[in-house]
């Protein structure tokens, strides 16, 4: 059982490096912070899209590397 924990956790982490290094940055420098502040609140959805979805996979298998992680520790 621990072995298949192990191999659930090794998976989990390297999607977890994927997604977020697939992500876009959220900062565009400093002309960014200047005048991009109003297409932050009324431009793109990054909910939607591709941004969206690696963002949820992101915070999917986060919290399962957390969990298991935790599971491990405790069954040894």
């Amino acid at each position: 059982m621990s072995l298949a924990l192990k191999i659930v956790l090794a998976f989990a982490s390297v999607v977890l490096i994927i997604s977020i290094l697939l992500q876009s940055s959220n900062s565009a420098g400093l002309s960014g912070s200047i005048g991009g502040g109003a297409e932050q609140l009324f431009g793109k959805k990054k909910s939607q899209g591709y941004d969206g979805i690696l963002s949820r996979i992101s915070t999917v298998s986060a919290v399962l590397f957390i969990l298991l992680s935790l599971v491990l520790v405790a069954l040894e």
